[in-house]
């Protein structure tokens, strides 16, 4: 007799991940500094996603709460290359990796570190 194998859950939507207390609100108004800042200017998709990897493995193991991403703002069109890739890819990478149950929500970023060009990644405690 076969046993029936259920499908793989779907990702966690980590955007819309709820945060306790004020976090929230501290936030939008940009009064959270990030422990670490990854800035993905000047990266390929692979590299991306190898940085991402490494920088959520560092910031795991020092401790860190709040790791600020920057990908950089998403440009229309694709005039020679395509743009935007990293930033469309982000959030199901996040939710696809192997870190993704110590990630307790993405968030975007304050304008004074980024605004659309950055994101907010709140690890849980450890």
């Amino acid at each position: 007799m076969r046993i029936p194998v259920a499908p793989p859950a779907p990702p966690r939507r980590l955007q819309s991940a709820t945060l306790d207390g004020g976090w929230d609100k501290r936030l939008r108004s940009g009064s959270v500094e990030p422990d670490r800042t990854l800035d993905l200017h000047g990266h390929n998709l692979d590299g991306a996603w190898v940085a991402i990897d490494r920088t959520l493995e560092r910031a795991i193991d020092a401790g860190d709460r709040v790791l600020l991403l920057v990908t950089g703002h998403e440009r229309r069109g694709e005039p020679p290359i395509a743009r935007g890739r990293i930033r469309a890819a982000v959030h199901d990478w996040l939710a696809a990796s192997r870190h993704a149950s110590r990630i307790a929500a993405v968030r975007a970023a304050h304008r004074r570190h980024g605004g659309g060009g950055s994101l907010y990644i709140i690890l849980r405690r450890g």
